[in-house]
């Protein structure tokens, strides 16, 4: 089957369920009611005791405090190089990561991706030379120096909608300081990347590989026209549909833990042995490791089961007038072509409870051309330039009750639901300028739909 028949017969057999006005997701098993500080963090409802054990272990996971030996403060295995000491630093209650809002703001939940022109062995970036894959701003105090320190200044400009209204939008300049190694030099190639919320993860891994495919193989109008990341699986030791990470550049949940404890904490693990220490770091290439592994195995799998098995919160005020008129809206300018708001899990879950289930995610997990405006210039396997994986919206709502953080967008420049659609360009073009033209009554319905979500 090809095109938009695929995706019709998926939809008339039940592998993919139509949008249906004020529609709530009913797979009360990944619900949770919960709306304050731990609406990402409640687990689901029927996990039987050895599960319910398992994710209480992933959830110290997430709050474990690594550190450097000798010390008795944590877990030994921090660095040698690194940007955080836990996971909880950059995901607080498993939500957004902070925007820094003046260059003397350190990036405590942000990082920087590098890489040169090419690809490494398996098709994806090929590291910096000298700073490798992503900027480490914290070394070991008298032994190891950090790489260097990145900060952001804001610059502002100014858009109109149709009927006058006017919206400043910002966009990050990104510069360097204190580098230990000498320049990053100008034909690198940069990302500013922002701590996204961890919501449904377990739910998306689950969705089938031939939906994603039908909904790449579909027509939704407007020339959109999104594509399949395939990214190296290290366990598999083959190229893959990739769906995690914000180019979709992961696999699995598994492998982007393991690799965001490589990159992020200087851990080390079966999928990541060694240590972030490129040729010129020599201080760093003589520290010795934790341990081999330091991220062991069963600790891994107790980080991804609690990724699984966290519920989705609930939508709230989905019978409300405005509510029910946003959710229209967002259809008929076309926002869900990307967004997709119902997909079904497989029978290949992870987790029983994961299988078979009707979701409401929001997502196609493609990547699309957003356009220049947010285009990092930095491609990442199949993903381009210009390429982003949309992401999922369920939950997008309770961001700021979570932590205090609702910045959008894959680096923060995005403060409200409103900026990160003005952004929007490429292939979001025509729906970014229907937004546009909406009367202020409807942007309002809009924004108070994606607010219940």
């Amino acid at each position: 089957m090809a095109g938009a028949a695929a995706l019709g017969a998926m939809v008339a057999s039940g592998a993919v369920a139509p949008l249906e006005p004020g529609a709530t997701a009913d797979t009360t098993n990944f619900q949770t009611t919960e709306t304050g500080t731990q609406a990402y963090s409640m687990p689901v409802a029927t996990l039987d005791a050895i599960q319910s054990a398992l994710f209480a272990k992933g959830r110290d996971g997430m709050h474990q405090l690594w550190v450097v030996a000798p010390s008795m403060l944590g877990l030994w295995g921090r660095g040698p190089t690194s940007n955080a000491e836990m996971c909880a630093d950059c995901h607080d209650n498993n939500g957004r990561g902070a925007v820094p809002e003046t260059p003397d703001d350190a990036l405590s939940s942000m990082l920087v991706r590098l890489s040169v022109t090419g690809a490494d062995a398996h098709g994806g970036p090929l590291p910096h030379p000298d700073y490798g894959g992503q900027l480490q701003h914290q070394g070991i105090l008298g032994q190891v120096p950090a790489e260097g320190e990145a900060v952001v200044v804001w610059k502002s400009s100014t858009v109109a909608l149709a009927d006058g209204t006017r919206v400043d939008l910002r966009a990050p300049d990104l510069r360097f300081r204190r580098l230990a190694f000498g320049p990053i030099g100008p034909d690198t190639l940069l990302s500013l990347r922002l701590a996204p919320a961890l919501v449904g993860l377990g739910l998306l891994e689950a969705v089938p590989e031939e939906t994603i495919a039908a909904l790449a193989d579909r027509d939704p109008g407007d020339g959109i026209h999104g594509t399949m990341n395939r990214v190296w699986d290290i366990d598999a030791q083959r190229r893959v549909l990739g769906r995690f990470g914000l180019k979709a550049n992961q696999p699995t949940l598994r492998q982007q833990i393991a690799a965001a404890f490589h990159e992020d904490l200087g851990v080390n693990s079966e999928l990541f042995p060694y240590e972030n220490c490129p040729p010129v770091q020599k201080a760093c290439r003589r520290f010795p490791p934790g341990g081999r592994p330091e991220l062991t195995p069963d600790r891994l799998d107790a980080l991804t089961f609690y990724m699984h098995a966290r519920a989705v919160p609930q939508r709230r005020d989905s019978a409300d007038a405005e509510v029910v008129r946003g959710e229209r809206l967002f259809t008929q300018i076309n926002c869900a072509a990307c967004h997709v708001p119902t997909l079904r899990t497989g029978a290949g879950a992870a987790a029983p409870q994961l299988a078979n289930q009707v979701i409401h995610p929001y997502t196609d997990l493609l990547l699309h051309d957003m356009g220049a405006g947010l285009a990092d210039g930095r491609p990442d396997f199949a993903a381009g330039p210009r390429d982003w994986r949309t992401p999922s919206l369920w939950g997008m709502g309770l961001a700021r009750s979570v932590n205090g953080n609702g910045f959008l967008l894959h680096d923060g420049r995005a403060r409200n639901a409103e900026e990160a659609v003005l952004w929007h360009g490429g292939e979001a073009t025509p729906a970014r300028d229907r937004y546009a033209a909406l009367d202020a009554p409807a942007r309002a319905a809009l924004l108070r739909f994606l607010d219940s979500l």
